[in-house]
């Protein structure tokens, strides 16, 4: 039989001799030996609405789509003849209850396909590959390389190994909305060198904070693939290149965990000595793009993981994950592995434990990531070996107990969620995070659809039915929602902060409205929702402008009070080091500022407080610590809200010499000029604020006159609008603002203008 492997030289069969046994295995059990008519799968199953797997074989005409009922029991839903395609790389349910897959080949085009297929059958092909050709690439794409994933948009993306608008035919990333409209969002290969790296593999994955992340196979800054984020829009970020001792050629996708962190495998690279070409990796990267090997194998637990759909997060935490190779035996037929989040592997069994005719009864290589059935048991196809050698599907308990499964792990309030499992009832109650949902649509016992509910937050959903609570294994994110983290140690307003490798820095500020600053410096770890402290702050501050730039926090200018005199200090903390340091001092004195990090230049724009409205706008540059004047501001404003949108650096809001007029400015680095934007509807000032995907959002502040708001907003400098949000819950002046993992955290503030400081941490999720 053929192997499916993504590119030819990739297939080097570089075989690891299994040089120790592994510890006593799971016990594995076969549901299904497959036959010629059903063979060779590659990509994982599903569990599907009704409760039954879904998934797709190689082979078998040209590869065929397949239903099979947790007792084994299959049945072929189309068999595929090339004309429509060849290869398929798995399906997805779509909440229209159809299923969507690609193919790798056939066509009439030769280069692949995104297709629809009922569950009862009815196929539909959406959209042939190489529609649009040009100098003998495809423009559209080529050999889609992953299965394909539902945004919370509805739409469907996915990536192609090859084409692309670029001469490098290095692949694509792909939107396509249900019924057949393709759109290229991003080609590969865009510079010389493929910095972005070259042809993606495995398919996207979409994170809690609604953008996209997947693996390229190759090139990059280090030529060993890289890892990026992708938005709805096709602005691509890459965040990790790999340089072979951390991996090399990263195959499947990515799963991320409650605690936001992602994890995958690769198929090369290692510590490991024991291969040719090393075994390949686990890994776990944060949001950030910090990388972490957990594990390089070594033939022994297994080589060359190869899970186009990467690994599984199961219901007890785990990780769980097939290689190609290696494992206990001299036949290295591939091993199923557990795997913590803290890196300690486990083999669960090794393939080709028994042979007969030389044939590996238990099954030979598994391509196919694990699905864990929401019965607890988890799932899994060898490509190889069985009765029949076409290939097998099997069953590994781990004692795990039912839990839930949501088809989706995000929405606003008022959108609907799939909900799986088993059990359920007309009297089943749905819960999001404890709040009890008012609207529900029960199929089956096995289906139900929720509508989110008014004042439901992020956190776990729960189904109960009779005496029998049920529990998902994802946090369910409530979009445009507020949610409470533990309040601040110690209350203030008008404190710098900063983020850095996770953790959120509220220094100094003050604990009264008409206080001395203070030199605390809070750090509050969104993770564990504690706090901690760190060094104090040398000369204490209020009203400073914060950044940071290559992991230190930069806290610049700033009053001793909120009546004081301002300061031009430069006070920079390194947390590794937990000691502050100076740098040259600011030119200009002031207080009541914003700074704003552009590249590695940080743009420190108006401010003074009550004294004056400036215009200056100064950069500094920390790698040569030095200052120069830049395009002052048209209107000049204190106490304003600003950010870098995309290439733009926008200041908004702000109290200016006639009081609070909304005043909304885009600066052009490469011009140094500024120009006007749409001034905000609800004009105010000392907002919470801060940049999430692009959006400069605001929340609170002060009108200038007799209220302290509770006003949301985003502001789209793509669009020049400004857009009405879900209101802060308490309304807060001055508050300590900071971004992490796509979240807006406001800790603090005043209560009212020059009113009591309050020491609460509201956090926003766009």
């Amino acid at each position: 039989m053929n192997r499916p492997l993504v590119e030819a030289h990739v297939l080097l069969f570089l075989f690891c001799v299994a040089t120790a046994i592994a510890s006593p295995a799971q016990t594995l059990t076969t549901l299904l030996n497959l036959q010629a008519t059903n063979s060779g799968p590659v990509a994982g199953l599903i569990q599907a609405t009704d409760g039954n797997l879904y998934g797709t074989t190689y082979y078998g005409g040209y590869g065929t789509v397949f239903k099979i009922t947790t007792g084994g029991t299959l049945t072929t839903l189309h068999t595929f003849d090339n004309t429509d395609g060849s290869e398929p790389l798995g399906v997805i349910q779509a909440t229209d209850g159809n299923f969507y897959g690609t193919t790798k080949g056939g066509t009439t085009k030769g280069y692949g396909s995104v297709f629809k297929i009922t569950p009862e059958g009815t196929f539909t092909s959406l959209y042939t590959f190489c529609s649009v050709s040009k100098s003998g690439i495809c423009q559209d794409g080529a050999v889609p390389a992953g299965g394909l994933v539902q945004a919370t948009n509805g739409d469907l993306y996915g990536t192609t190994q090859y084409g692309g608008t670029n001469t490098s035919n290095e692949g694509t990333v792909f939107k396509i909305t249900t019924s057949g409209t393709l759109t290229t969002l991003y080609s590969f290969c865009s510079k010389s060198g493929c910095p972005d790296g070259g042809e993606p593999s495995g398919a996207l994955i979409q994170a809690a904070n609604g953008v996209l992340y997947g693996t390229t196979l190759y090139y990059g800054p280090n030529g060993f693939g890289v890892i990026f984020k992708i938005t709805a829009s096709g602005t691509l970020t890459v965040l990790n290149s790999f340089d072979g001792t951390d991996g090399n050629t990263p195959t499947g996708g990515l799963v991320q965990d409650t605690n936001g962190n992602f994890y995958g495998t690769t198929y090369y690279g290692g510590a490991s000595s024991n291969c040719a070409s090393n075994c390949g990796t686990v890994f776990q990267m944060t949001p950030g793009g910090t990388l972490t090997t957990l594990h390089s194998f070594d033939g022994t637990d297994g080589n060359y993981p190869e899970d186009y759909w990467g690994l599984v997060q199961a219901s007890d935490g785990n990780l769980y994950g097939t290689t190609l190779y290696g494992g206990a035996y001299l036949s290295n037929g591939g091993t199923v592995f557990k795997i913590t989040t803290s890196g300690t592997l486990t083999t669960l069994h090794s393939f080709c434990s028994v042979v007969e005719s030389g044939d590996c009864e238990d099954g030979q290589e598994s391509y196919a990531a694990l699905v864990q059935h929401t019965n607890g048991k988890l799932y899994g196809m060898a490509y190889e070996g069985g009765t029949s050698d076409a290939g097998l599907v099997f069953t590994l308990s781990m004692g795990l107990g039912p839990f839930l499964k949501l088809t989706t792990t995000s929405g606003n309030v008022g959108s609907t969620v799939g909900i799986l499992a088993q059990g359920f009832s007309s009297s089943s109650v749905v819960k999001f995070n404890g709040v009890a949902a008012t609207k529900t649509t029960l199929t089956g016992t096995t289906y139900i659809v929720a509508t989110v509910p008014t004042g439901a937050t992020d956190g776990f959903v729960t189904v109960t039915t009779g005496a029998t609570t049920l529990k998902s294994t994802q946090k369910f994110i409530v979009h445009n929602s507020w949610a409470s983290g533990t309040a601040m140690p110690v209350a203030v307003a008008g404190a710098a902060t900063g983020v850095i490798s996770g953790k959120i820095y509220v220094v100094s500020g003050v604990e009264t409205y008409n206080g001395a600053a203070v030199s605390n410096n809070q750090v509050y770890n969104p993770t564990t929702n504690a706090w901690t402290t760190a060094t104090a702050i040398p000369t204490p501050v209020y009203g400073a402008a914060s950044t940071v730039v290559s992991g230190l926090l930069y806290v610049i200018g700033g009053s001793e009070s909120n009546t004081g005199a301002a300061t031009n200090l430069v006070q920079i903390y390194n947390p590794k080091t937990n000691a502050w340091t100076t740098g040259t001092a600011m030119p200009t004195a002031r207080s009541n500022f914003a700074a704003v990090v552009d590249g590695t230049s940080i743009y420190a724009i108006g401010g003074n407080g009550s004294t004056n409205r400036l215009t200056t706008v100064e950069k500094y540059v920390p790698s040569t610590n030095t200052w120069t004047e830049e395009a002052p501001l048209l209107t000049g404003v204190s106490d304003l809200s600003a950010g870098l949108l995309g290439t733009t650096v926008v200041a908004a809001d702000g109290y200016a010499t006639s009081g609070d007029l909304g005043t909304t400015e885009s600066y052009d680095v490469s011009t140094n000029a500024w120009s006007g934007l749409t001034s905000d509807p609800n004009p105010r000032n000392d907002s919470c604020y801060g940049v999430i995907s692009g959006l400069l959002y605001a929340a609170g502040g002060y009108n200038g006159s007799t209220e302290t708001l509770t006003v949301n907003e985003s502001f789209s400098a793509t669009s020049d609008k400004w857009t009405s949000l879900a209101a802060i819950p308490t309304a807060t002046f001055f508050p300590n603002s900071a971004v992490n993992n796509g979240q807006l955290y406001c800790f603090g503030g005043e209560a009212s203008f020059h009113g009591t400081v309050i020491n609460n941490a509201q956090i926003y999720q766009p």
